[in-house]
């Protein structure tokens, strides 16, 4: 895998999508993922922005996605936990169940061939239309080259 492609393609995508006042997400995580591989391989984070977990903090969301009871269980990510709100074949999004803010939050998860992709964002349908275009926009990017 050339991690230089996939720095820069972060890098570019982030700055324009991620963490800034008027932008689609407050946050989002690039975990590398491989459901086939061994166990004993552990997910980490390749990359992060607006948002600082470590390996331990996504191990959760990782089993969570490999157990693939999207329907039947929640998920943290850091001290927020998410319940899934819809299912699609390479995705799916999920509403904070713990969150202060008022209008809510919620994530998108995306898994690629090689990573788990989030976005997390703050308000409602709206938001979340807009954080799906930005977080398609990226896994579109990896798809086009294998990633």
């Amino acid at each position: 895998m050339d991690w230089n492609v996939v720095g820069k393609l972060w890098d570019k995508w982030a700055s324009n999508n991620v963490g800034h006042s008027g932008q689609p997400l407050k946050a989002a995580l690039l975990m590398n993922y491989d459901p086939t591989g061994p166990s004993r391989l552990v997910s980490t984070v390749a990359e992060q922005v607006g948002i600082k977990v470590d390996p331990t903090e996504i191990s959760q969301l990782v089993s969570f996605v490999k157990r693939n009871k999207l329907q039947t269980e929640s998920f943290f990510i850091g001290p927020n936990e998410y319940l899934v709100t819809s299912i699609h074949e390479s995705w799916f999004c999920a509403r904070c169940m713990n969150t202060s803010k008022q209008a809510g939050e919620g994530a998108i998860v995306v898994q690629t061939t090689a990573f788990l992709l989030v976005g997390l964002y703050e308000g409602s349908i709206g938001s979340a239309s807009r954080a799906m275009v930005a977080v398609d926009q990226f896994a579109g990017q990896l798809g086009r080259r294998n990633l």
